[in-house]
């Protein structure tokens, strides 16, 4: 049962009209019309990803990881596709000063499950030095597989902060598709699911009906620093938005016994 307010009263302030069930539905069917046409553009898009040229290049370059080097090829993991998200390094920096946006998509996959079953491996690159990888990964407990491509040239190398995916036949390796900057988000379902809320993203660029909460602002709590994307965020122990000393990505806080001291890690200075 669905109530419909009698007086104009009952209308929030800020808010998109209060209507009856059928009104809604209405409403709803039409912008379903646009939602068809936009899954449809993105099939079409993605049927032309799937044609695009591929670039051949070493599968036996080696990368870093726990049993130290090994070709690029063994990310594959004997399967023919594969996944990577190639995340951002700051040299020297302590655990809570890396990258915010790359930690929080890192921390959004972490069951490849579902992937593998589909002939689909993943891995996440980076270009820092393997004993810093190697203990931010163990601080964060992170599932998926890390290596290191310090030094090495792209595709398999190169400038981070990007999806990228490759083909295997046999021993040739392929580079077939990368991406950056929102097509990121593909990899953080989350955004998606805030896209469907009321209040959306809250992030400075969206399109907001009139007297919708504003994007949070530096020292609001949990949510942002006044940035324009709310995945850029860090909080401390209590759940306050903060760039100091003792602040960290927000996810890094759902590690069990996490404590302001330990996000200073073996470094000590704070990018």
């Amino acid at each position: 049962m669905t109530i419909t307010p009698s007086d104009p009263a009952a209308e929030l302030p800020g808010c998109p009209p209060i209507v009856d069930l059928a009104t809604w539905q209405a409403a709803r069917d039409e912008l379903l019309v646009r939602e068809k046409a936009h899954t449809r553009e993105g099939d079409a898009i993605a049927a032309a990803r799937r044609r695009l040229p591929m670039v051949e290049f070493d599968g036996k370059a080696e990368v870093v990881g726990p049993d130290g080097p090994v070709p690029f090829l063994d990310l594959f993991q004997g399967r023919d596709e594969l996944v990577v998200y190639k995340h951002m390094w700051y040299d020297g920096t302590p655990h809570q000063g890396q990258c915010e946006g790359c930690t929080t998509t890192a921390w959004s996959l972490k069951d490849a499950v579902y992937l593998n079953a589909r002939g689909v491996s993943f891995a996440i690159l980076t270009t820092g030095p393997w004993d810093e990888v190697a203990s931010f990964v163990e601080f964060m407990g992170y599932t998926q597989p890390w290596y290191s491509v310090r030094d090495v040239e792209g595709p398999a190398g190169g400038e981070m902060g990007y999806v990228t995916c490759f083909l295997r036949d046999g021993d040739r390796v392929f580079l077939t598709y990368s991406t950056t900057g929102r097509g990121n988000e593909r990899v953080n379902g989350s955004l998606g699911l805030l896209d469907m809320t009321p209040y959306g993203r809250r992030e400075g660029w969206e399109d907001n009906p009139e007297g919708w909460p504003d994007a949070a602002e530096a020292g609001a709590p949990v949510g942002g620093h006044g940035a324009p994307i709310c995945w850029y965020w860090r909080s401390d122990a209590d759940g306050n938005a903060t760039w100091g000393p003792t602040s960290r990505p927000v996810p890094q806080w759902t590690r069990p016994d996490a404590t302001p001291v330990e996000t200073l890690g073996r470094h000590g200075r704070h990018h």
